[in-house]
């Protein structure tokens, strides 16, 4: 179940031999044309190929082609425009959020532009729920704190075991904040970005001292009731922290 890697006159990979459930072709096709998408093969403003040409391309049905292509409408990356078919949106219009797409984004992004972006954006996210934790968190929050960032010390030396117990400690933060929505946002933001080695750099020992430094200073602003100094730790710590894993520019 291949496809040829060279690429049609459209900008869709050239037809190939798919042998499958029809809903993991379906699959396939998002995937194939998402990336198209993404990586300008075929442009915004653009009409995807006709029906028929797209069938050719991709060795399979109709009805295939027209279930992915509704797939690329709720994902926000086509609309059907009177008189010229189904055309290629701005990328303003995208679900960034939705796992293709974002997965697409990242994998075919070269300069970590994305990665950068998503830094910000988490930072901004997490930095408004660490300030709000501040404000609400209770005695046992606190514990809870404490305990998560104590677990992370003492797994310094796995770095598997480590990354994880990073991601807890934020986790706390997040849900003492109370803010389901950024919450939602940001485990999603991660989660996809955590599909990829880019994202998580290679570490050595004192990044992850660092990191553990700096989860100290979120942590005593946050029990400390200063949502001023723990929303700004908290930024400086994934800003920081990004920068300690990303590769050279």
């Amino acid at each position: 179940m291949t496809l040829s890697s060279t690429p049609s006159r459209t900008g869709i990979p050239a037809s190939g031999e798919r042998r499958a459930p029809a809903t993991r072709l379906g699959v396939a096709v998002v995937h194939d044309l998402v990336t198209a998408i993404v990586t300008g093969s075929v442009k915004p403003g653009d009409p995807l190929p006709p029906e028929g040409e797209l069938v050719n391309a991709f060795g399979v049905s109709r009805t295939v082609i027209r279930e992915s292509v509704k797939r690329l409408e709720e994902k926000g990356m086509v609309t059907v425009a009177q008189g010229r078919g189904t055309v290629v949106t701005q990328p303003s219009e995208w679900n960034l959020l939705d796992r293709v797409v974002i997965s697409s984004m990242i994998e075919n992004d070269e300069t970590l532009g994305i990665l950068d972006e998503l830094a910000q954006v988490r930072g901004d996210l997490e930095s408004s729920m660490t300030a709000e934790a501040a404000r609400r968190r209770t005695d046992d929050d606190v514990v809870a704190l404490r305990e998560a960032l104590q677990v992370q010390r003492d797994a310094l030396g796995d770095l598997d075991a480590f990354q994880a117990l990073d991601r807890a400690f934020h986790d706390v933060i997040m849900e003492t904040s109370g803010s389901r929505l950024a919450e939602s946002i940001a485990h999603t933001l991660v989660q996809r970005a955590s599909e990829y080695a880019r994202f998580h750099g290679e570490p050595g020992p004192e990044a992850l001292a660092l990191t553990l430094v700096e989860h100290q200073q979120v942590l005593d602003a946050v029990v400390a009731g200063d949502a001023e100094a723990a929303g700004s730790a908290m930024r400086e710590h994934i800003a920081q922290s990004w920068e300690r894993r990303r590769l050279p520019r």
